[in-house]
């Protein structure tokens, strides 16, 4: 009797058939099938156009431009797949009330956010990434005839986020300490970026030489940094700061075009702080315009303490612009031990309100006494932090 090819595959095989040898034969050409149809299907998904039909090289040059609107380019407000990018707050009202004390009411209510589907919610971390601390965000520069100067991104990042050195978060006793008057000494200033450590804050003075190159390396390094802008003291003209001061009694246009020169020096700063100032910082009507500006630019206002008549907290509760306070200066006395008993001195302070901002200029006794008391903070369970993670801050109250 002849072999059954067409038989069920579940009936009996009389000895000899050469059903056997059938079925190995079909398994083996299902394989092969198998195999060319997951080959082909890495083909085109690796391949950019997939299963697109591909034109002949005439029918494509006979073609003309399609008025079809190609998909959107990646932009700041947009992630990388396309999915576009939101801020934490853009889901919410946000509405602020100054009380009589001068404290400031933050209330949140819902919103629906603009155009539907799903958004990706940016969490605007503080800080940035270290490999690229020396470079700016192009996102939070605006190009003017005085320079590049800061403003806030189309996604609400403010230079203060994106340029703080992160901190820990934790409730312990904080400490910020400021060297100030970077770029108007090479020797001192090279110094203090080789010799401190990435925890203390630089401040750099806006008439310096060499700027952006002491900024990158300060960036490189770890720092967080200020820029000084002059202000008026009590004895100018004796005592001047330098030819594009800020005075009482020049037109507000005038200081703020000042203060974009100064700010146009060099860029990644959370902040301005002041160099002298002492009459201009008790002139609310000549602040306000300049703190305001500075507020609106996404920047924080650092006042070194030196003057008692300072109307920094008034006129920036007015103004929403985000400001901190020295609590001490470190270095009126020129001696290591002197500057070390400010420093222990600060630390009570900090201790006793949990934290203190200290401010010292970048002399080498300054540089040498802050160096050697830092390495010992950290085991007495001190943080030392950026000036941003110090200040007062509208935007989290």
């Amino acid at each position: 009797m002849g072999t059954d090819l067409h038989a069920p595959l579940g009936r009996n095989r009389k000895a000899g058939s050469r059903r056997p040898g059938v079925l190995r034969l079909g398994r083996i050409a299902a394989s092969l099938c198998l195999f060319a149809i997951g080959g082909f299907s890495l083909y085109t998904a690796f391949r950019g156009d997939g299963l697109e039909r591909t034109k002949p090289p005439a029918e494509q040059a006979a073609t003309p431009p399609s008025n079809t609107p190609q998909p959107p380019t990646t932009t700041a407000n947009q992630a990388a797949d396309g999915m576009p990018r939101a801020e934490p707050r853009s889901g919410a009202n946000v509405e602020q009330m100054v009380t009589g004390d001068g404290s400031v009411v933050t209330k949140y209510s819902p919103r629906p956010r603009d155009g539907s589907g799903p958004v990706l919610v940016d969490a605007m971390q503080i800080g940035q990434d270290p490999r690229m601390a020396a470079q700016p965000n192009e996102a939070l520069l605006e190009d003017t005839p005085f320079g590049r100067l800061p403003i806030v991104g189309p996604d609400g990042r403010r230079p203060m986020d994106q340029y703080a050195r992160p901190s820990s978060g934790a409730r312990g006793v904080r400490i910020a300490i400021v060297v100030s008057g970077l770029g108007l000494s090479q020797t001192g200033t090279q110094r203090a970026i080789a010799e401190l450590p990435e925890e203390i804050t630089f401040a750099f003075a806006a008439s310096g030489n060499s700027l952006q190159r002491w900024m990158q390396e300060a960036r490189r390094g770890g720092h967080e940094i200020l820029l000084q802008v002059p202000l008026e003291p009590f004895d100018y003209p004796a005592n001047d700061p330098g030819p594009e001061t800020l005075l009482t009694t020049k037109p507000v246009a005038r200081n703020i075009e000042n203060l974009h020169k100064a700010m146009g020096e060099i860029t990644n700063y959370t902040g301005v702080m002041n160099y002298l100032g002492g009459r201009f910082l008790s002139d609310s009507t000549a602040m306000e315009p300049v703190m305001r500006d500075i507020g609106k630019r996404g920047l924080l206002f650092l006042d070194d303490g030196t003057s008692a008549q300072s109307k920094t907290a008034d006129v920036a509760k007015g103004t929403e612009l985000p400001y901190a306070f020295a609590d001490l200066q470190l270095d009126g006395q020129l001696d290591i031990n002197a500057v070390l008993k400010k420093l222990d001195e600060l630390e009570r302070i900090a201790r006793k309100n949990g934290q203190a901002i200290g401010v010292a200029s970048a002399f080498d006794e300054s540089v040498d006494a802050i160096a050697k008391w830092s390495e010992e903070a950290a085991m007495r369970g001190i943080e030392i932090v950026g000036v941003a993670a110090l200040s007062s801050d509208p935007r989290n109250p």
